[in-house]
């Protein structure tokens, strides 16, 4: 039930979950006489764009709904923007408050015509305001310009995740995102792990993995993200933001003979391959890091971190000399031995182009 207890009034552009400014608001509402109120029925904005006769009538209404929402009487109306004006003048409190962030009369998506309404609106919403806060030194500048004052109140990100740079490990995971991935694996890492970041890079195939709890939880894991196939030019970049590349396959027949693509592509640039003990990936293990089970695959993990600003020179000149006409050479040697080498065959070994697959293969 509503009282006579004077309150101020954060009249919200849009639902507090999606408000740019939410971090100030949801602190100014540790104050018991702060309170925050949605948007209307009727969108802000369309009040503000009717005739002057009924955007007085539609404001009116929207005021005595928003106040019947309210646990006391409004002494301060907190606006926004300035299509808010209209509601928060039929509101009836004492005093206006105007936040500014943006010029909002200069938006992309106006109108020539809805400029200047809005620019107008600005001019009363800034001149009535006993309280005109802005989000920069600029904004601030040009109310001064026009004569009045502004208070200085940059903005605030106190919910935007910041995990610790100096512990975070960045791994990245090339190709098939489906059968052959160890979900158990990925999901025990990660939640081992709230410092790794770990870019997944490949088609995901949840119609390979239904009913599986593992992949639903890597899913939802903050600390997997999901980018989907890209191009082999957008992987190698992705690559390169990474400390080390991992192999995340179960332990199982169709794995364990197999050589993942992928090991060479990381390799390629100057970055180590963290995988489980496959017996196939055992082939180019001078580029592999064998970890069985989760806490081993944390430690290779961790052991990599900050690797991302020296990749390994080394392995990268050998990855590059594994070309096709290198490791083509048995067949080049057979083919002599046949008389149909032809005018095609290589003069020496790495000098034959290469073929890319693409990445959702890796």
């Amino acid at each position: 039930m509503a009282t006579d207890r004077p309150l101020c009034v954060l009249l919200l552009p849009r639902a507090l979950g999606g408000f740019i400014l939410r971090d100030q608001a949801q602190d100014l509402l540790r104050s018991p006489d702060v309170v925050a109120v949605g948007p209307p029925r009727v969108p802000y904005g369309a009040i503000a764009r009717l005739p002057v006769g009924l955007r007085g009538v539609a404001a009116a209404g929207a005021a005595r709904a928003l106040g019947r929402r309210l646990p006391g009487v409004p002494r301060v109306a907190v606006i926004f923007h300035p299509v808010q004006l209209p509601v928060a003048r039929a509101l009836g409190a004492q005093e206006l408050w105007y936040g500014r962030w943006d010029r909002y009369e200069h938006a992309y998506d106006a109108s020539p015509r809805r400029r200047r309404g809005l620019a107008r609106l600005h001019e009363r919403a800034a001149s009535e305001a006993a309280l005109t806060f802005v989000a920069s030194g600029e904004l601030q500048r040009l109310e001064r310009e026009a004569g009045r004052d502004a208070a200085l109140v940059p903005l605030a990100a106190d919910a935007f995740p910041a995990p610790d740079p100096r512990t975070t490990v960045v791994a990245v995971s090339l190709g098939h995102l489906g059968w052959r991935t160890d979900w158990t694996l990925l999901r025990a890492v990660s939640e081992r792990m709230p410092e790794l970041v770990l870019l997944l890079v490949g088609a995901w195939h949840p119609e390979e993995c239904a009913g599986d709890p593992d992949f639903a939880a890597c899913r939802a894991a903050p600390n997997l993200v999901w980018l989907g196939a890209r191009s082999d030019e957008e992987a190698a970049r992705l690559i390169l933001c990474a400390d080390v590349g991992i192999v995340p396959f179960r332990v199982e027949p169709f794995n364990d003979a197999g050589l993942p693509y992928r090991i060479l592509k990381y390799a390629r640039l100057g970055r180590r391959t963290v995988a489980p003990d496959l017996a196939g990936a055992r082939t180019w293990d001078r580029a592999v890091d064998v970890a069985p089970g989760a806490d081993a695959f944390v430690a290779q993990l961790r052991a990599a971190a900050g690797r991302r600003a020296y990749p390994d020179a080394g392995l990268r000149a050998w990855a590059l000399a594994q070309t096709a006409a290198t490791q083509n050479a048995p067949l080049w040697d057979r083919l002599r031995d046949l008389g149909l080498a032809g005018g095609d065959e290589p003069s020496c070994p790495g000098v034959a182009g290469q073929q890319t697959d693409r990445t959702a293969g890796g």
